[in-house]
């Protein structure tokens, strides 16, 4: 399977997930509740972005440079990550919830620019193989966290 392939199915889970975010976050009543969503929805989604980065990522930087991309995608992910932090440093409920909203819809973007540009891009670039061997070593990566 092309790691594209894996990236859009991995992409249609998180969809959902954000979703279920979206929709109870404003009735959680405690901070412990937005954290612990909040925790749920990092612990998920590092080991998506660490992998995307050291697999995906990294063989297309010279086109992501050549569209004005390059310091864009990290940022984004940086930018994840911090405010991911931020939600655990909260320390009000409305604070809480206004960060993890707020990050849900960061990753909502992220996600749609790279299934719109990055996607697209690496389909066009790569070789077939070369997306097929990277879905296959994404896989022997979850196969080995997962046990």
């Amino acid at each position: 399977m092309k790691i594209t392939d894996v990236l859009r199915a991995e992409h249609a889970v998180f969809h959902h997930l954000f979703d279920h975010v979206e929709a109870t976050t404003p009735q959680l009543r405690t901070l412990a509740e937005v954290k612990s969503l909040a925790l749920l929805v990092d612990k998920v989604m590092s080991p998506h972005s660490q992998t995307e980065d050291e697999l995906f990522i990294k063989p297309l930087e010279h086109c992501f440079e050549h569209i004005g991309h390059r310091e864009t995608f990290h940022q984004e992910h940086e930018l994840i990550e911090t405010t991911f932090v931020k939600v655990r440093a909260a320390r009000t409920l409305k604070d809480g919830k206004l960060l993890l909203l707020a990050v849900i819809a960061v990753c909502r973007k992220h996600f749609e620019k790279e299934e719109r540009i990055v996607f697209p891009l690496a389909e066009r670039v790569l070789k077939a193989k070369t997306l097929t061997d990277l879905g296959d070593e994404w896989m022997k990566r979850r196969a080995t966290a997962l046990k």
